[in-house]
């Protein structure tokens, strides 16, 4: 697992040494930054599951403004401080219930959500995502799921975007429209 691009390209990030926590792919997390390459510089980012951090630490490389970095685990909010710290970055690491903190998250341009895959967590974090009103006009919430995995619709002034299949997971993109 490396960083891609961006100030911190090429460094290599600490792995969970079990299974609790499932990194994401180099091939789906390069088809992610793809997806939002634009929308990252100078941006406010949330890595809701953060696991590793990976993808919030892409996202600091790549310009954004600030990551936020969400977990309920002690092992995986170690592992993010750890991986921060090897890419010389600071960040907010919080331990909390991912769908408890988006009531009082504040504002985000772009989060990454990546829950369990069969956990139930994807129509209840993003009914909560919407309900909060999470994102700034024109943000992107990108989750990652199973491709058998069906994705609840979005709720106006929220859209559901397009769905990109990579193998056996899938990438769907919600944007936040002007009212």
């Amino acid at each position: 697992m490396r960083v891609i691009t961006g100030t911190a390209r090429g460094r290599k990030l600490m792995e969970p040494k079990d299974m609790s926590v499932r990194p994401t792919t180099d091939m789906v997390k390069e088809a992610i930054f793809s997806i939002v390459q634009f929308d990252v510089p100078g941006r406010r980012v949330l890595d809701l599951f953060a696991g590793t951090g990976q993808l919030g630490i892409e996202a600091i490389s790549r310009g954004a403004r600030e990551c936020v970095f969400v977990d309920d685990s002690p092992a995986s909010l170690a592992l993010v401080r750890k991986n921060l710290e090897l890419c010389k970055m600071q960040a907010p690491v919080i331990r909390a219930d991912a769908v408890g903190y988006l009531e009082h998250a504040g504002k985000f341009d772009l989060v990454f959500m990546d829950p369990p895959y069969h956990a139930g967590l994807y129509d209840k974090i993003l009914q909560n995502a919407f309900r909060f009103d999470i994102l700034n006009d024109g943000g992107i919430i990108l989750v990652e799921s199973m491709r058998d995995e069906p994705m609840p619709e979005a709720v106006p002034p929220y859209e559901k975007g397009r769905t990109y299949h990579y193998g056996k997971i899938s990438l769907t993109t919600y944007r936040r429209t002007s009212p």
